[in-house]
């Protein structure tokens, strides 16, 4: 997750100096199952750990980097993402516009960059990510969109769900709609739990690619701190 990321670096940099006090770092750790991104598995259906680190200005600017291990291609051991945008809320509708660069190991020449747009309204969310440069020229034009709902539940649960389309400008691909139902309980100190339910319409056919036609149930461990 990132791009034109040194001048949005010095931009909160610059911000940070005056107002040390009204920025916020945090960080996160956590492991899973199965690594799904946007209904497909990252590594291959075997489990994952993550860590990462946030910082957040009281503006609304933010900057963060999130490491995952993954699998999905071959050579592949792990996913490095920079990220950084701008968010905020007015009247109680929430927006952020971020941009965000997934990079891999060197040899698989996978990277990409996206623009990311989002809005939330109560428990209602959506939102659109479009790659615009990429290792692989083929994945430049691919937009995802996407929709989401969450409540809290008693007892510390929460439940969500998100409908999302992933649209290839590579017309040789194919096009699919992903579908997640994710159950958590916070456990305080000791982190959040999250059972996850995941499908696709993708067929059998494209198993390579992280898809196939049976739905995914995976456990997820997370903490910030």
């Amino acid at each position: 997750m990132k791009m034109n990321k040194l001048a949005l670096a010095c931009g909160v940099a610059m911000l940070g100096l005056s107002s040390v006090a009204a920025a916020d770092v945090s960080m996160n750790i956590g492991a899973t199952s199965n690594y799904i991104w946007r209904g497909l598995t990252q590594t291959n259906n075997d489990s994952a750990i993550s860590g990462g680190l946030d910082y957040t200005h009281a503006s609304g600017f933010y900057l963060g980097t999130w490491a995952s291990s993954a699998s999905w291609a071959p050579g592949m051991t792990y996913e490095l993402d920079l990220y950084g945008g701008f968010a905020g809320e007015y009247n109680g509708f929430g927006y952020d516009a971020s941009i965000l660069r997934y990079s891999y190991d060197q040899d698989v020449n996978a990277d990409f960059t996206e623009l990311g747009l989002s809005g939330s309204w109560q428990f209602l969310s959506a939102g659109l990510n479009y790659t615009f440069s990429a290792d692989n020229s083929d994945q430049e034009g691919d937009m995802y969109y996407y929709a989401s709902v969450s409540y809290d539940l008693p007892q510390d649960y929460s439940i969500g769900g998100t409908v999302g389309h992933y649209n290839f400008d590579d017309s040789s691909l194919e096009d699919y709609t992903h579908y997640q139902v994710d159950l958590t309980k916070s456990a305080g100190d000791f982190g959040d739990v999250t059972l996850t339910l995941s499908d696709t319409n993708l067929k059998d056919t494209a198993p390579s690619a992280g898809g196939d036609s049976d739905p995914r149930f995976l456990v997820s461990w997370s903490k910030t701190f």
